[in-house]
């Protein structure tokens, strides 16, 4: 049996509908199905909150349209791809805090939620689905029950149950979501081993990227608000979010050797603006800037980091930022967490604010034109390709199981 699964009928669900306004794995997953089979990307219905607070959004407006038939549910966006808008509207019940009326009004809605995937499913002549779930652990907890596919498969991309708005029932409704899925596969070894706790056929498959853009021989100069800033630059990229990344790492690393200028490239939340960095003559905030201009920023570093703090929320995610930094062949320097084990052999990983430092000093010297190449072949193996090869080869152990091999 070969690693790609051909010529096959799949349903994909998740959390992040066609028309998101950010990169989405699932869309990049199913798109990459695609190529060799049938795929029915199914868009998360609309549900009583969403329609009362946010009824003048434009996407709403859309669904809305489509529920009233003035619009088709039904899109073919690509080769042997469909996205579909379920003409219903779902009873909020999040709010709800005793499980079994949760549970009540959940299966309710996963019965509408099942019987529209049904009559779009008939329409196309799906046969023998393989439904992949992208941690859409409420919505579609009784899927696999209501479609029967042929095999179900569990996504785990984030450590979603740490998250406010799962906090109550995700818990124990995504534990038993993966329990009685036919397997789950995670983008990380952290997740991973979390649903290997209820379900022996658990499997990590990586993460996909896009990195045709992070490539150093497309850059021309460098951007005009850091070409006068003097060498050696530490820089990160990305949102500066105190929930995620840790500021006295960043001011230790300032604070260490002045002659060291720390590049911030990215929006800041209120608490990043208020810190002592900004009275730091060697700390320079560039501000947001568009997704196209980030690998000349990153081309200009001499030293790319991730100050990760270690929380709930960031334990467990693949830090595609990392991959990024590599293929543009920086040397990088980040916050040890299990997440980061698979980059070991080609970043320097730190466990305190004091190892940042060493580590800066070690990496400026030791970088050389085959390290640098070998970074760049690693993130290069991290395609989307790759990525759902993983996966077929875990929905192929199913199988293999079934068969008695």
């Amino acid at each position: 049996m070969t690693d790609i699964i051909n010529n096959r009928d799949i349903v994909v669900v998740g959390q992040q509908a066609w028309d998101v306004d950010i990169g989405s794995n699932n869309i990049n997953i199913a798109k990459e199905f695609a190529k060799h089979n049938r795929v029915l990307y199914v868009n998360p219905p609309l549900d009583t909150i969403t329609v009362l607070r946010y009824k003048n959004d434009e996407k709403v407006k859309k669904r809305l349209n489509i529920i009233a038939g003035s619009e088709k549910d039904l899109l073919k966006v690509g080769d042997n791809i469909w996205t579909f808008y379920p003409k219903i509207k779902l009873t909020s019940s999040n709010w709800i805090k005793i499980s079994k009326i949760f549970d009540f009004m959940n299966k309710k809605n996963n019965i509408k939620f099942a019987n529209e995937i049904k009559r779009v499913i008939n329409e196309l002549n799906f046969q023998n689905i393989i439904l992949f779930n992208d941690s859409d652990m409420f919505r579609s907890f009784y899927l696999k029950e209501l479609l029967q596919p042929d095999i179900s498969v569990y996504y785990s991309r984030d450590n979603m149950i740490v998250m406010d708005y799962f906090k109550t029932h995700g818990v124990r409704i995504e534990a038993e979501l993966i329990r009685k899925s036919d397997l789950a596969v995670a983008n990380s070894t952290y997740l991973s081993e979390y649903c290997k706790k209820f379900n022996p056929n658990s499997f990590y498959v990586g993460q996909g990227c896009d990195l045709s853009l992070f490539n150093k021989e497309l850059i021309k100069g460098e951007p005009d608000d850091v070409k006068d800033i003097s060498h050696p630059r530490i820089g990160y990229v990305g949102a500066l979010l105190t929930l995620r990344l840790d500021i006295e790492i960043i001011e230790y690393i300032a604070n260490y050797n002045s002659e060291w200028q720390i590049i911030l490239v990215g929006p800041e939340d209120d608490t990043f603006k208020n810190s002592k960095l900004h009275n730091m003559k060697n700390v320079h905030f560039t501000g947001p800037k568009d997704s196209a201009l980030l690998p000349a920023y990153i081309n200009s570093f001499d030293i790319c980091i991730n100050p990760q703090l270690l929380n709930e929320v960031t334990i467990g995610n693949y830090p595609r930022k990392i991959d990024e930094y590599l293929a543009m062949e920086k040397p990088v320097v980040a916050t040890k967490t299990i997440a980061m084990s698979i980059f070991s052999d080609y970043t320097y990983l730190a466990n305190k604010k004091e190892d940042y430092a060493k580590l800066i000093e070690i990496a400026l010297k030791e970088d050389s034109e085959i390290k640098k190449s070998e970074r760049r072949a690693f993130a290069s193996s991290h395609t989307w390709e790759n990525n759902v090869k993983e996966i077929y080869k875990a929905i192929n152990y199913i199988y293999k199981q079934r068969n008695g091999n």
